[in-house]
């Protein structure tokens, strides 16, 4: 019974741990955000990972789309932080796709933050940007019911 107590007390010191770090993690975001506002406006890609690491970038932008600032948050732990990218700057954001050199030297997960940010703003830019999730659950029926009218009307509309 001894054990017990002991081991949900460990349990318990482990999740309030992982909530205070998870927490300077998310403030860390915060003000590198706050520091790359200042300069323009931010695009913002990420790549969620369960398993793998997970990665967001951040570029800050002038009006023409030339990146001012870049930076890479990349890791599986929530001790991960923000690193600069200094060979983005100056890149025009419209051209960093999976073709453009600079993004091929990247590894996977950078490269598809990178191109989510690209994507993102430009439809931001194009004026039709929706915020969705990029991986739904299957149990929401709502979206997923959505999802099942609009292919049922495309496939009537297209015969």
């Amino acid at each position: 019974m001894n054990n017990m107590i002991l081991f949900g007390a460990f349990c318990a010191a482990a999740y309030v741990l992982q909530i205070l770090l998870g927490l300077k993690q998310l403030k860390n975001f915060n003000v590198t955000y706050g520091q790359l506002r200042k300069l323009g406006r931010v695009a913002i890609g990420r790549r969620s990972g369960k398993i793998k690491s997970g990665t967001i970038v951040l570029f800050a932008l002038n009006r023409e789309g030339k990146v001012l600032a870049a930076k890479k948050m990349q890791g599986v732990t929530i001790l991960a932080r923000f690193k600069d990218m200094p060979a983005y700057i100056g890149q025009d954001i419209h051209y960093l796709d999976c073709y453009n050199p600079l993004v091929r030297q990247e590894n996977k997960l950078l490269q598809i933050a990178i191109e989510d940010a690209r994507e993102v703003f430009l439809r931001v830019e194009a004026g039709n940007y929706q915020d969705v999730p990029k991986y739904g659950s299957a149990l929401d029926v709502t979206t997923n019911a959505k999802y099942l009218l609009s292919r049922f009307k495309y496939h009537f509309k297209k015969s």
